[in-house]
Formats: structure tokens, sequence, C-alpha cells
């Protein structure tokens, strides 16, 4: 079996993916995601202009030696555009592997750990009420674990809580330039707390609560906040502080017991082998899109397990429907999994990914069809085509920027 095509579709139901489709002489097809949310394009020019002709002629069946092939090969090692394109090719040949095999992909991971997927969602509002109806929402959809953003008094717009339009509903932008938020960390610290009080005492001790700093905060602010927090038990405290400086995390660990995920902006082990080593964190959070695909993230699953450590993997509205099932499969066969964000998506993009992957009471199940059990209706992928859209940036009071 040879590769004999090798061909990327930018898409946009409502924001932009990259996928790339593999197809070899047997007529299997292969998908992988290559979403890089806000330089989606840098990710498409290195799939078409280099990658992609490297793979033709290539035995598909041969991942580890692919994936070797384009990370050692390039020399220019590592980074977000190289991996989630060397993610797209390592996923696409799983796909094709598992329906050669005509098995769901989790059976050739070692068959499922576990029955289902535990996942959670996310709940966020202006202000305190706000978010404890949006809590009510995403318990109503049957999440049984909810990440808790809210507004901050005084700051226009926060990270995790969405604008919304005339009917409450949330509102996906996409513009030409970077939405600008405005940040306050002495108001956040003085006012999160206040928000875990309210969740707690509106649904009580038992529902495991998530929240995310979104790399804000120096290790000192961080473990005060983890500190502030120990009273309501979070299930985690998530990117609390940048973690390249992977020290740093000594500094937080040393301030609190409250539960630490870091990782999304990951991209390789090297990322991690302070943070894993020494028991600085207890969940790992890349994603198989930013990470160079399953082949590597499994390694990095067994290499946390050795410290107890478990798997959280990263799985915004910015992950395709590809890159989601690839997770799903992944979390199913791992054994020391630990939860899955899941935010799902829109109606319009599941039309044009159509997955086999479940949600029901919280939990979601990869489905048994061979592969990874995607696949993308490319007449309907092409009548959205890509359009300009950024992620915010961070501004201070006096107009610094800061960390988004």
């Amino acid at each position: 079996m040879k590769i004999v095509d090798a061909k990327v579709v930018v898409t946009s139901p409502g924001r932009n993916f990259v996928t790339l489709k593999l197809t070899t002489d047997d007529g299997l097809t292969g998908l992988g995601d290559a979403t890089l949310n806000g330089r989606e394009l840098a990710v498409v020019s290195y799939l078409t202009d280099h990658v992609a002709p490297l793979l033709l002629g290539l035995d598909p069946h041969r991942i580890e030696d692919t994936w070797q092939y384009l990370y050692r090969g390039a020399y220019w090692r590592r980074g977000p555009v190289t991996m989630a394109a060397t993610a797209a090719v390592d996923v696409a040949l799983w796909d094709i592997k598992a329906k050669a095999a005509g098995l769901p992909l989790y059976q050739l991971l070692g068959g499922a750990s576990r029955d289902r997927v535990r996942t959670y969602g996310h709940a966020n509002g202006r202000d305190i009420p706000e978010l404890l109806d949006s809590v009510r929402a995403q318990l109503d959809e049957g999440y049984q674990a909810v990440r808790i953003q809210s507004g901050v008094p005084g700051l226009k717009a926060v990270y995790g809580v969405h604008s919304t339009d005339d009917s409450g509903s949330a509102v996906l932008h996409q513009q030409a330039r970077p939405l600008v938020e405005d940040w306050d960390t002495d108001a956040y610290l003085r006012h999160i707390p206040a928000v875990f009080d309210a969740v707690r005492s509106e649904f009580g001790a038992e529902l495991p609560l998530l929240h995310d700093a979104h790399h804000r905060l120096t290790p000192v602010q961080a473990g005060r906040l983890g500190k502030d927090l120990e009273p309501y038990r979070p299930f985690w405290l998530e990117d609390c502080t940048p973690a390249e400086n992977q020290e740093a995390l000594r500094l937080v660990r040393a301030d609190t017991t409250t539960p630490l995920a870091i990782g999304e902006v990951f991209n390789t082990v090297y990322d991690y082998q302070t943070l894993i080593t020494e028991q600085l964190i207890d969940y790992v959070r890349s994603a198989v899109t930013h990470f160079g695909g399953v082949t590597p993230l499994r390694k990095l699953f067994d290499f946390a397990a050795q410290y107890q450590i478990k798997s959280a993997i990263h799985g915004p509205e910015d992950i395709s429907p590809v890159g989601m099932a690839a997770a799903v499969h992944l979390d199913l066969a791992v054994h020391n999994f630990g939860i899955q964000e899941y935010s799902g998506h829109t109606a319009l993009t599941n039309e044009v990914f159509r997955h086999a992957y479940t949600f029901t009471d919280g939990h979601l199940h990869p489905g048994e069809a061979p592969g990874i059990g995607v696949e993308l209706d490319e007449e309907m992928a092409a009548a959205h085509p890509y359009e300009a859209a950024y992620l915010p940036v961070n501004r201070l009071q006096d107009g610094t920027v800061h960390d988004w």
C-alpha cells in the first residue's frame, strides 16, 4: 500500500479548520486535524508546500517511521506550526491503518480501558448570577463536571466569558484584527474566591469545578490563588502561570494543594520534563492536534503515568471533530485517563465533519466505525471558505501587553 494523494482542505463552518486528507492506492482515506487557531494558513503552507510532496509513495503503515522522518528530518524541530502539521499526518495514518484493519482506532491502541470518557463543559457569565444560570444549563445538557469562568468587576472583556447577542446566545467573532481584552490581576484575585463560594453554595460540594487562569499569574500570585481556593476543593486550577519556565511551578506547588493542570500550548515532551519528573502538576493538557498526533501524545501519557499524573486532552471548539475523535479514541485506551474537555461544535460543523463519536450523560464514546470515525463532506466544506480570524490579545490597565 502506498500514499498517492495528500490534500489540504480549509473550511470555515463558523470558524476555521484545516484538514489533511491522505489517499492510498487501495482507495483508503485518512483524515488529520491541522487547525492552529489564528495561524491556520501558516500550517496550510507548511503542509502543502513542504510536507505533502514528501508523503507521496510512502507506506502508510509505517507511522512511527514517518513521524520521526517529519520531526527529525526537518532539522527545525518543535513549534506549533510544525507539530500541528505533523499531527495531521500522524492521525491520518492511524485512520488509514485502523480502516485497513476494519477496527476503530482505540482497538489498535490496546483496546478500551474504560466504558466511556468523562468530560467537562464550559460555564461562564458576565457576573455571578449569569454564571449560575450557565452552570445550570451545562448540567441540563448532561455535564457532570464544569469549568467556571466569570467576568471581573471593572473589566470590559475577560477570557472565557463569551459576548452574547440579544437572545443571550454565545456569539463567535471572526475578525480581521485581534479583539483587545483588558486585565487587572488584583481585581481578578479578589473576585474568583467569591465566584467559587457562590457556585458551591448553589450547587453543593460534590460537583467537580474547574477554573482556567489562562497563563496570567506570576508563580507567587498563582500560589496565592490556589491557596485561596482550597476550601472549595477545585478539581483543578488550569494554566495558572506561563509554564515555559517549568521551574516556576516549584513555587506554586509549595504554596497550595489545589491540583494543577498545564500544557495546552505545549508541543513536545520536552516542555513537560521538569513538570512531570518533579511531580509539579497533576494533569497534562496537550491536544492531539498540537502535540504531533496520537503517536507522541500516547508516549507522553505513558511517561506521566509513572508519576501518577493523568491525561486531560485540550478540547476547545477550535479543535475540529477530526482532532476530537482522535482524542476520544486515545482517552478510551490509556490507563491514566483523567478527564476530557468538550465544548462541542456547531450543527453546521458537525454536518461538514460527520462523526461516529457520541455525547451522553456527560460522557463521550468514539463509536465502533473503522478508523477514527469521521468523514469530511468536501462539497459542503468548499461552500464555507476561510475567513481571517484571530485570538484576542490582552492588555493591562496601563496599556501593557499581557499574557492572554
